[in-house]
């Protein structure tokens, strides 16, 4: 491939993205706003309860209007006690979360001890913060992160912005497409003194509307098998939902609405 030249008139400025697409080399679509046309995923949120904390995503990523992948897993361990949950350009927010396993694992094994959870949401930011690039050309990646303090002995959670700037929530946080309709319904229902079954249940019921409301977020397909991954995060560390009980709490959702209807 030789020098790409252009006339005054036809000469593409200073966009990368607008010279790939003059000289027909474009690798990924883009829209007239210039915006990379990759797979995103959609909506997660998190939920303090009286012993730790819910963190639940759909399954849904997309590609401008096309759905690209139904069943991608979005919460994923960070570690015994705690966990992240991603939104934003997928391919680079499931790169993160592994690399951010790995710093968490190198960092246990060399001081031997594990890092504070504020600490990790630290650690998390900088990784944020160095796909600003990325994120500028519509790449972002904005995730939620939570765990169990054990030195407090309470569920704690964080947002992020996309200059990897990390804001401590206290009781609930939703991020992605979907992320107004999810806090809607979590505002409403959310109390201090709910248990996890209440936490749950109510995560659920937020991602069910948000699904309802958005089309880049998806719903329970049990068609297919598909449901929302859901978690817990308590003293006892992070453990994921079976699909099993995540269907049957849908189950119930389905119940309660057909009732509201009739």
């Amino acid at each position: 491939m030789g020098m790409p030249f252009f006339r005054p008139g036809d000469d593409p400025g200073p966009s990368f993205v607008d010279l790939l697409d003059r000289t027909g080399h474009t690798p990924l679509t883009v829209d007239p706003a210039g915006h990379v046309d990759a797979g995103h995923a959609t909506t997660v949120l998190a939920i303090r309860f009286a012993d730790g904390v819910v963190m639940a995503g759909d399954r849904r990523a997309t590609s401008g209007h096309l759905i690209s992948h139904r069943a991608i897993e979005k919460v994923f361990p960070a570690d015994r006690h705690s966990g992240v949950a991603i939104a934003g350009a997928a391919g680079p927010a499931v790169q993160m979360v592994r690399l951010f396993q790995v710093q968490l694992e190198h960092y246990e094994k060399v001081e031997g001890q594990t890092l504070s959870l504020e600490g990790k949401g630290n650690q998390l930011a900088q990784l944020i913060r160095g796909n600003l690039p990325a994120a500028m050309q519509g790449l972002a990646v904005i995730p939620l992160f939570a765990g169990y303090d054990t030195h407090r002995g309470a569920g704690r959670l964080f947002q992020f912005d996309i200059t990897g700037g990390r804001y401590e929530e206290r009781d609930h946080a939703a991020t992605g497409s979907g992320s107004l309709h999810a806090s809607t319904v979590v505002k409403l229902g959310f109390t201090r003194d709910m248990d996890a079954e209440a936490a749950i249940v109510l995560a659920l019921r937020a991602l069910w509307h948000a699904a309802d409301e958005d089309s880049a977020t998806g719903g329970p397909d049990p068609i297919r098998g598909i449901y929302p991954v859901v978690a817990t995060i308590t003293a006892e560390g992070f453990q994921k939902l079976p699909d099993s009980e995540v269907a049957g709490h849908f189950a119930g959702i389905e119940a309660e609405l057909r009732d509201q209807e009739a």
